[in-house]
């Protein structure tokens, strides 16, 4: 496969406006474990700028603008980690305490095969016992 075509190894970059950087990030990084991979300050803008949230040698990260759009987040817009196990309560905790919001799946399924938590935008988080590919 060409170096310009996408395919399985491609990395993924998932961007989400945010109205308030510092919660957002605290939810992601403090709750969920992601780590600060970088921080932009983009010229002409300004602050609080962007920072790309993850893990190390993830094939995806997170990325949070703080300026710009403001977030209109539907019950749809999930960002889905499937953990193949049992959802750890402690996670649940740390997610909720970083000021995540415990929420009722609008699709049955996830409440069935997961846990969802609001983000402080009101993004979705769902935490699957689903392994994937299943």
């Amino acid at each position: 496969m060409p170096a310009t075509s996408a395919g399985p190894r491609t990395h993924v970059r998932i961007a989400r406006p945010t109205a308030d950087l510092a919660a957002a990030e605290r939810f992601y990084t403090s709750g969920l474990g992601l780590t600060v991979l970088m921080r932009v300050a983009p010229p002409d803008v300004p602050p609080p700028g962007i920072v790309m949230l993850g893990w190390a040698g993830a094939a995806w990260h997170l990325e949070l603008v703080g300026h710009g759009t403001a977030p209109h987040p539907t019950v749809d817009d999930l960002l889905v980690l499937y953990l193949g196990d049992d959802v750890p309560g402690d996670l649940v905790h740390r997610l909720v305490e970083a000021g995540g919001r415990r929420a009722d799946a609008h699709d049955p399924y996830w409440d069935e095969w997961g846990v969802t938590v609001e983000d402080p935008d009101g993004y979705r988080l769902v935490l699957s016992t689903q392994r994937w590919p299943h």
